[in-house]
């Protein structure tokens, strides 16, 4: 469902990213993890045909994010840990706005809506003001809002970030219910053991190159660790020693 060969971006004399390649199956998460600056958030504005590459390929359900970019971008559902919402409207007017971006409408369109809210439990929120609700709701509509046309693929970039225990849980178990559902999970934080809560493969990016990838189990094999977290940064200490 995506596929990275060679991925490369500079900015000016900055190597963002150093020649990346991996790939993730439907039903799966991959965890693209590292540090602040390993080049992750670039990874996926790349993916999402926000960034162009500066060589490499990238490709998502079977479309190339240079040459066919609509099709990327009707393929995705994106949440990051900055994005915000209109807080004068309520979630549903939300919902329906953004649901006629996708091309839904009416029956379709509703359906879609009560599929997120089942989903995501927004309950009665639904016909709340946005301005009114606490941080982790309003992280669940913007995640309804990037799922309404059911993506095959969708991009998590630091999605937990500012959340409390009960919002992360239950971003964390939304995951999981959507790997299951059959679709593919690119999930980017510095957060290691949310990776190793839910992903299945994962990425250890630092400095623009990836220094390993595979299941959790092999990483701490591979590194001696007890932990995904002491299995990062021992591979970090190794290519900086």
């Amino acid at each position: 469902m995506v596929r990275v060969a060679g991925l490369r971006k500079s900015y000016g004399k900055n190597e963002a990213l150093r020649g990346i390649s991996f790939e993730v199956q439907q039903g799966s998460v991959f965890g693209l993890l590292g540090p602040n600056g390993a080049g992750k958030t670039t990874t996926l504005r790349i993916l999402a045909t926000l960034v162009r590459p500066s060589g490499g390929s990238a490709g998502v359900a079977g479309y190339d994010v240079v040459k066919q970019p609509l099709q990327v971008r009707a393929s995705l559902g994106i949440v990051n840990g900055g994005m915000g919402l209109y807080e004068r409207l309520t979630v549903k007017e939300i919902l329906e706005f953004f649901g006629r971006f996708y091309g839904l409408e009416g029956t379709v369109l509703s359906e879609r809506i009560a599929w997120a809210d089942q989903t995501l439990g927004i309950g009665t929120a639904l016909s709340r003001r946005v301005g009114e609700m606490s941080s982790g709701m309003i992280q669940k509509v913007i995640i309804a809002r990037a799922i309404l046309h059911k993506p095959p693929v969708l991009l998590l970039d630091e999605a937990t970030r500012g959340l409390d225990v009960f919002a992360r849980r239950a971003l964390l178990d939304f995951v999981e219910s959507y790997r299951a559902d059959g679709r593919a999970v690119v999930y980017s934080t510095h957060v290691l053991p949310e990776a190793e809560e839910v992903c299945d493969r994962v990425g250890f990016l630092h400095k623009g190159r990836l220094l390993f990838q595979g299941t959790v189990e092999e990483a701490k094999e591979n590194y001696g660790a007890d932990s995904l977290e002491r299995a990062f940064i021992m591979a970090a200490r190794e290519v900086e020693a």
